[in-house]
């Protein structure tokens, strides 16, 4: 059985920044990966990374835009931690080899981002996370001798001792279906958020809750599950991400009219206001009639210099033309309010402890909130990789160094096989996982999405309880071993269903409106009543 002083579950940013950190105390650490690194969903942040790294802004302004940005519910310490280390972490990344953009005079360059004082953020074209995931897989291939990588393995369970600690992993080998038990003194999450919940998503087909609905099944809180943040920007009929860089660099929003409708909704900011105030004024425009017959407004970058577009947003001039057929140089392209992120997760401190011992969190499945009820464009990449950081250091020299290596009963892992083979056996009939998925989807954009109310909130609670039900039975018809994406799909369908009731049963409890929450009858922000965070454990839910 492999064993390993620290395991990371998922390699995207927050997983390999936090792997380079545990390596570089010398810790022996194993990353296991659903897919192969680079192919991780950090590769989809396109707009760049924040940091007050120009000697006129402050990371203290970085820190104020972040609280207001959050509605004031992200945790100040927290996010002054996340601040402060920022500009020592861009800086690492450009040693390391980050091609960041460069101005006429050679220095890093930066573009505006919405809800920023400030124009902090760096950038490499529209593929930021792209290559710095590129970087950092790269920097992981030195330390090969106290670091293993287990490519196309899918985490099924964590494992946890008589006293409660988290000890490991159960983990299927996607190539030939056998499990396998990874044995660690120290477990960091960093699989990512739960996109796939919702339908449209800018998120891909892998990111599906796995690490939340983990952590929770063995006890870990879970905190502002309610804050889910809509995209303003992103593709008609499939929910591709169009980067905030592009409004950042000038662009512009329209309505049916040929209306720059930003104007009446945030005449200060426009299309750089914060991504809860600009996703419903779009949503509005289109529920009172003013958006276009396919339910969408216009962003219209041909108001960016053609020469500057084809230089900084070189990868959603390929996205219109493969996807809309649009020349984006030349006119509007059609988009919606999208699901993009969740800034709920595994409750964490700020070294990514969570209260369950020896497991620890990073990224966009933990939440230590940093980000509140609302995240600021480009504070992600910092997140992940602040915390992934510190997250890997702390489990490698606060909890490794200290902690005996466990070992696991061989009776754990024939518990998952029984429950592996109860799903390949399932009886033909049920319900197809897709037909379930879509469904789930739909339900949770249109009740839980940019506008809520109680009536609505309800109805969705329901239908998951009928969804939870159905997935138990759902159709299996691959019964093989190798590649099997019929179980695996099944599972993920199981941590998808747990993370959307989550979510509601928190946005049903807050009764109120505070930016990525807007309650319909409840629309008013309330500080007397609801400036703190609401916890959820799988016994029951906790306001803090």
């Amino acid at each position: 059985m492999p064993s390993h002083d620290v395991l990371i579950i998922g390699a995207g940013l927050a997983g390999q920044r936090a792997a380079l950190a545990a390596a570089q105390t010398g810790a022996s650490v194993g990353v296991v990966s659903k897919v192969h690194p680079v192919r991780s969903h950090s590769v989809a942040a396109a707009g760049g990374i924040n940091a007050a790294l120009n000697p006129e802004d402050t990371w203290e302004s970085h820190a104020f835009d972040t609280v207001k940005g959050s509605d004031f519910l992200g945790d100040q310490d927290a996010i002054e931690i996340m601040c402060r280390e920022a500009p020592e972490e861009i800086l690492w990344l450009e040693h390391a080899g980050v091609t960041f953009h460069r101005d006429d005079a050679g220095h890093l360059g930066t573009r505006a981002f919405g809800g920023a004082s400030a124009a902090r953020t760096y950038y490499v074209a529209d593929i930021t996370g792209q290559a710095i995931l590129h970087v950092l897989y790269e920097q992981l291939l030195k330390h090969h001798e106290q670091l293993d990588r287990y490519e196309e393995w899918f985490t099924v369970d964590l494992l946890q001792d008589d006293d409660g600690h988290c000890t490991g992993a159960i983990c299927r080998n996607l190539r030939d279906g056998h499990l396998e038990v990874f044995n660690a003194k120290a477990v960091i999450l960093a699989s990512g958020g739960a996109g796939q919940v919702y339908q449209p998503t800018t998120n891909g087909l892998i990111v599906t809750g796995d690490g939340i609905a983990q952590a929770y099944r063995i006890g870990a809180r879970l905190q502002d599950m309610e804050m889910v943040q809509y995209h303003p920007t992103t593709l008609a009929g499939n929910g591709l991400l169009i980067t905030e860089g592009a409004r950042g660099e000038g662009a512009w929003l329209l309505n049916a009219e040929g209306e720059r409708f930003m104007e009446r909704y945030a005449p200060n900011k426009l299309e750089l206001a914060s991504r809860d105030v600009v996703s419903r004024a779009e949503q509005t425009e289109i529920n009172e009639g003013r958006g276009f017959p396919d339910g969408t407004v216009a962003l219209d970058i041909t108001k960016v210099p053609r020469r500057r577009t084809l230089e900084a947003l070189r990868e959603i001039v390929n996205i219109g033309r493969d996807y809309a057929g649009v020349d984006i140089t030349r006119e509007p392209i059609h988009i919606r309010p999208g699901n993009h992120y969740i800034m709920g997760g595994v409750k964490t401190d700020t070294h990514g402890q969570t209260n369950v011992p020896g497991l620890y969190a990073a990224g966009e499945v933990a939440c230590v909130s940093v980000h509140g009820a609302n995240r600021l464009g480009a504070n992600s990449l910092l997140d992940t990789l602040v915390f992934g950081r510190r997250a890997g250091e702390h489990a490698a020299l606060n909890r490794a160094r200290h902690t005996t290596m466990p070992l696991t009963r061989p009776a754990r892992v024939e518990d998952t096989e029984r429950y592996i083979s109860s799903i390949i056996r399932r009886e033909p009939g049920g319900r197809r996982i897709a037909a379930i998925k879509e469904e789930l989807g739909e339900i949770m954009n249109r009740y839980v999405a940019v506008f809520r109310d109680a009536e609505g909130l309800a109805t969705a609670h329901e239908t998951i309880r009928r969804l939870k039900e159905e997935a138990a039975k759902a159709a299996v018809d691959d019964r093989g071993a190798v590649f099997n994406q019929d179980v695996i799909a099944a599972i993920e369908l199981g941590y998808m269903l747990e993370v959307a009731e989550s979510t509601i049963v928190a946005a049903e409890a807050r009764k109120e409106s505070r930016v990525a929450q807007y309650r319909l009858d409840f629309p008013d922000r309330n500080d007397g009543e609801w400036l703190k965070h609401i916890d959820l454990s799988r016994r029951c839910s906790t306001s803090s």
